[in-house]
């Protein structure tokens, strides 16, 4: 219910009819005597207990996982799926790589990427056992006492524009530069909205034009003249290839991204991507 939002969802996804479903969890809280749901009408909401009971039901599943999938994993990684949660510019590189060195080995495996908006949010996906791996990128490299962290690479900050924009072609730029300017930007919670924030901060007067959650829609935006934008080099080439203008920044600015994964057992799919980003030469932006 929590991932799904209702009982009949819930009971769709488990092949369950509703009813089955619902006395099930009053069963439930009859054995722990406490409600885990307040039920409002049609609506459902978590209660206290019920939000306490999250991580470790996820832990449970995974570990249920875990041993199926060891079991299975006797006769080879042959089939499977992993999910993964990432943060966009991280997705579009280096997960790229990385889950193509995985799929060169382990080829009957499917690997669903879950995009998730900061890189706290990856971190309590990963904590709570919504997903086994996910990656991240932070101002200062990432340290958690709750997840396994392993630092990938640095990726430096860019800033693009429209090639008949207000910005010269052929030098690089100072955040300084997009005074006056009009911004597409990224959501709270990521280095990039937090770079063009300190900017205004500091009386450069910046307008916000748009800010999309969609990072895929920013380079679009750019090139139909909306506004300039600060993104990761990760999506130089991309942008580039459609027209806009990509310009350094000076002084650099650096996103740090790091592949997170739980501290429990991993099931067998997880442990062999993770190995494989940890051994395999990944190629170079």
């Amino acid at each position: 219910m929590v991932d799904h939002g209702s009982f009949n969802r819930a009971a769709a996804s488990l092949h369950l009819a509703q009813p089955s479903l619902s006395q099930a969890i009053r069963n439930l809280e009859r054995e722990l005597d406490t409600l885990l749901f307040h039920r409002i009408g049609r609506r459902i909401e978590l209660t206290e207990s019920g939000r306490a009971m999250i991580a470790p039901a996820r832990q449970v599943l995974r570990d249920m996982e875990t041993a199926r999938a060891t079991v299975e994993s006797v006769k080879g990684l042959r089939t499977g799926r992993l999910e993964i949660a990432s943060m966009p510019s991280p997705a579009v590189q280096p997960l790229s790589a990385m889950i193509g060195a995985y799929q060169r080995r382990h080829p009957a495996m499917q690997v669903d990427v879950r995009a998730v908006p900061t890189a706290d949010a990856v971190v309590e996906h990963v904590r709570t056992g919504a997903v086994e791996i996910g990656l991240a990128g932070t101002a200062k490299e990432l340290h958690s006492p709750d997840v396994q962290v392993h630092a990938i690479e640095r990726q430096r900050f860019v800033v693009l524009s429209p090639p008949d924009g207000p910005l010269p072609a052929g030098r690089a730029v100072a955040l300084e530069d997009l005074a006056g300017l009009t911004a597409i930007v990224a959501p709270r919670g990521t280095r990039a909205r937090q770079l063009l924030d300190e900017l205004q901060e500091r009386g450069v007067p910046v307008r916000y034009g748009v800010e999309a959650g969609h990072r895929e829609s920013i380079l679009s935006l750019v090139l139909q003249g909306t506004g300039v934008a600060v993104l990761t080099e990760a999506w130089a080439g991309l942008a580039r290839s459609a027209g806009a203008l990509v310009l350094d920044l000076e002084p650099p600015e650096y996103l740090h991204v790091s592949l997170v994964a739980r501290r429990a057992p991993l099931t067998p799919g997880a442990q062999a991507f993770l190995d494989c980003v940890l051994e395999c030469e990944l190629p170079t932006k």
